[in-house]
C-alpha cells in the first residue's frame, strides 16, 4: 500500500504486512461542539485503521484530545477545566453515533503533563529551548532542517503580536507562565504554567507509540506551524519521530473552509441528526481524503441517493461479482486510500456478501441491514396482494395510499410484494 506524504512531496510505501503500522492522528482542541471538518481526520484514520487490519496489518491507532490550550481559557475564563471536560464528553458522544469505534488510544494533554515537563527540559539541555520569566521557547535557529515538512522559509514566519521575551520571533513556547485568569496550571521547574500546544503532540504521541512511528494524520491547516513544530522539537532530541505525514483537506461549506473561529460552521450533531450516519459516511467517501469536499443539501442529496442505491441491492437478489472484484476495490484503496474509485467499484455489484464485507470497512455494512414493517403495515400489504388477484384495482389503490401514509412502499415482485421505508 502506498499514501502521499506530505515530507516526502510523494507516495511512499507502507511496509509489508504485518508491520506494525503506528498512526497518530491530532484530535480536537475541546471547547465545543466539533463540526462536520473536524470529523474528517477522526473518520479517515478509523477508516485506514480498518482497513489496514483487513490487509494484515498490526496497527495501533492514537487519537489525541487536547484539554489545555489557550482557545479553552478564551472560552471560559476561570472554568476551563470544567469546559474542557464538558467538551470532550461532547467530542466522544459525536464521534461515536458515526459507528466506527474508538481508536485504541484517547491521550488528554492534561495526562501527559510529566512527559511533556521532561521533553522540555531535554531541549534546554542540550541547547534547543530556552526560558525567559517563567516561559520556555524552543529556538527555530538551533534547528537546520525547520521549514521541511511545509516548506515555509524561516525567515518569511511574521508574528500578529511581536514577544520582546523571544530571542527570534520564528521561536515558539514550549512551556508558559501561569497568567491571571487561567485555572489550570502545573509546577515546573520555571515555576507554575502549562504547556505549548506543540509540545503536547510531541509527547503524547512519543508516549504511546515510541520515539519513530509510520504516519501521523491531520487537517491540512496543522501543517504549519503545528506540525512543522512537532517535527521540529522531536527531531531535536535525535528522534525520528513520524515518517508519512497524512494531511487531509478541508470540508468547505459553500465556498468557504470550515472553521469554529469563523463561526461558520455545520456541528457533528446537527449533521447526524438531520442525516444520519450512513448518509454522512458516504459523504465522507466521496472526497479523495487529500482533497477539499463541499458541504452542501446538494452533495448530502447526492450521498443519500448513493446510500438509498446499496440498500435496493440488498433488497434484490444477489448476483455473483467478477472474480477480479475485490482485487479492483483493494486496488483503488491501496493506492492512496482512492475512496471515490473504491466508491465507483461497489456501485457496480450485486453480491451481497462481497458488498456488505467492503461497506464494513466504512462502517457502513448497516445497509444490508433492511427494516422489517410493522404487522399492521403487512396486513395492508397482504390485503392489497389479495385485491389485485381479484382484480379490485381501485382497492388495490386505495390499499397502496394508506400504505405510503404509513411511511412505506410496495414493490411488487415475482413472489409477492417487498415494503421498503419511504426516504
Amino acid at each position: 500500500m502506498r499514501l502521499s506524504n506530505t515530507l516526502t512531496r510523494g507516495l511512499d510505501e507502507l511496509p509489508a504486512p504485518p508491520g506494525p503500522i503506528r498512526i497518530y492522528s491530532c484530535g480536537p482542541t475541546v471547547y465545543q461542539r466539533i463540526h462536520v471538518g473536524n470529523a474528517v481526520p477522526f473518520v479517515l484514520a478509523m477508516w485506514l485503521r480498518r482497513w489496514l487490519v483487513s490487509r494484515g496489518y498490526d496497527v495501533t491507532l492514537v487519537i489525541n484530545i487536547t484539554d489545555v490550550n489557550d482557545k479553552i481559557y478564551e472560552a471560559a475564563p476561570g472554568a476551563s477545566a470544567e469546559l474542557a471536560r464538558n467538551a470532550t464528553e461532547w467530542y466522544l458522544e459525536d464521534t461515536g453515533g458515526l459507528g466506527l469505534g474508538r481508536p485504541d488510544v484517547e491521550p488528554r494533554a492534561t495526562e501527559t503533563i510529566p512527559e511533556q515537563l521532561a521533553m522540555v527540559e531535554q531541549l534546554i539541555a542540550t541547547g534547543h529551548a530556552y526560558e525567559v520569566e517563567g516561559d520556555v521557547y524552543f529556538s527555530v535557529a538551533s534547528y537546520p532542517d525547520y521549514g521541511r515538512l511545509s516548506g515555509q522559509r524561516p525567515e518569511m514566519v511574521e508574528e500578529q503580536e511581536p514577544n520582546p521575551r523571544k530571542q527570534d520571533p520564528r521561536d515558539f513556547a514550549l512551556w508558559k507562565a501561569n497568567k491571571p485568569g487561567e485555572d489550570t496550571w502545573w509546577d515546573s521547574p520555571w515555576g507554575r504554567g502549562r504547556p505549548g500546544w506543540h509540545i503536547e503532540c510531541s509527547a503524547m504521541s512519543e508516549k504511546y507509540l515510541g520515539p519513530v512511528f509510520e504516519i501521523h494524520g491531520g487537517g491540512l491547516d496543522l501543517v504549519f506551524p503545528h506540525h512543522e513544530n512537532e517535527l521540529a522539537q522531536s527531531r531535536s532530541l535525535g528522534h525520528e519521530f513520524a515518517k508519512l505525514w497524512m494531511h487531509n483537506g478541508l470540508l468547505r461549506l459553500g465556498t468557504a473552509e470550515m472553521h469554529k473561529s469563523l463561526g461558520n460552521v455545520v456541528t457533528l450533531q446537527n449533521a447526524l441528526a438531520t442525516w444520519g450516519r450512513q448518509t454522512l459516511l458516504v459523504f465522507y467517501m466521496t472526497g479523495h481524503w487529500r482533497k477539499p469536499l463541499e458541504f452542501t443539501d446538494e452533495t448530502l442529496g447526492a450521498a443519500a441517493a448513493r446510500a438509498e442505491r446499496f440498500r435496493d441491492v440488498f433488497r434484490s437478489r444477489s448476483e455473483p461479482a467478477p472474480e477480479d472484484a475485490w482485487e479492483r476495490f483493494a486496488a483503488a484503496l491501496d493506492d492512496d486510500f482512492n475512496t471515490p474509485d473504491a466508491l465507483a467499484v461497489l456501485h457496480e455489484w450485486h453480491d451481497h456478501e462481497l458488498l456488505r464485507r467492503a461497506l464494513d470497512v466504512f462502517g457502513l455494512a448497516s445497509l444490508a441491514e433492511l427494516p422489517e414493517a410493522p404487522a399492521d403495515v403487512v396486513a395492508l400489504a397482504e390485503e392489497r396482494l389479495r385485491a389485485r388477484a381479484e382484480r379490485r384495482f381501485e382497492d388495490a389503490d386505495r390499499l397502496r395510499a394508506e400504505i405510503e401514509a404509513a411511511g412505506w412502499e410496495v414493490r411488487d415482485s415475482d413472489d409477492g410484494f417487498q415494503l421498503v421505508p419511504l426516504s
